[in-house]
């Protein structure tokens, strides 16, 4: 029978810390700054390591159902940004979101055949160890222990700010949702992209 002791010593790093993370937005050629860049980086305070879904097909037979692995898919992806007083990052979202459908004409920045999918921008997330020791990544982000980059993600859904006079004491945030075509890993099999 196992004891804590045992449990202990599989604890590798003494497990995984939430707060260690970073994450890195490749907003298009239009907005991308250095200051945007560098800003993003800090107020990006949540995010997650993606899912990884398998959908299964449900074959019936004789009143019992078969289930086989359908295919794979990638639900949307969400961060956290902390809203500054320049409203850069929030600005920058709205901005990227309007080139790829205008509020008022609702046309794309992105029309002509060669450009029409270059909204689309890679992601990365990673996940840091407590000691500084990790993979690391191409992006030179950090030391990370795992590491994911979206390819060809783009904003879907920035959250409203909520304003109210009773709230003290707080900084705004707001979320931004992103699709994205699929993810790889710098620690699993299919990492090698070129984006």
């Amino acid at each position: 029978m196992s004891n804590i002791s045992d449990f202990k010593s599989q604890l590798t790093g003494g497990g995984a810390r939430p707060n260690l993370f970073k994450c890195k937005v490749f907003f298009p050629p239009e907005l991308s700054t250095d200051t945007l860049t560098k800003l993003g980086s800090f107020m990006i305070k949540g995010a997650q390591l993606p899912s990884s879904v398998i959908a299964p097909v449900e074959v019936p037979y004789l009143g019992r159902k078969l289930k086989v692995a359908g295919d794979r898919t990638f639900e949307p992806w969400t961060i956290t940004v902390i809203n500054d007083e320049n409203m850069l990052i929030r600005d920058a979202f709205e901005t990227w979101m309007d080139l790829i459908n205008d509020n008022k004409a609702n046309t794309s920045q992105y029309s002509q055949s060669g450009e029409a999918l270059n909204y689309m921008r890679p992601v990365e997330v990673e996940q840091l160890g407590r000691d500084g020791a990790g993979h690391g990544l191409s992006s030179g982000l950090g030391a990370a222990i795992k590491g994911y980059k979206l390819i060809d993600a783009f904003p879907t859904n920035i959250s409203a700010i909520d304003l109210n006079y009773e709230t003290n004491d707080t900084i705004e945030e707001f979320t931004v949702e992103f699709n994205y075509q699929y993810w790889v890993s710098n620690t699993t099999a299919a990492t090698s992209d070129s984006n």
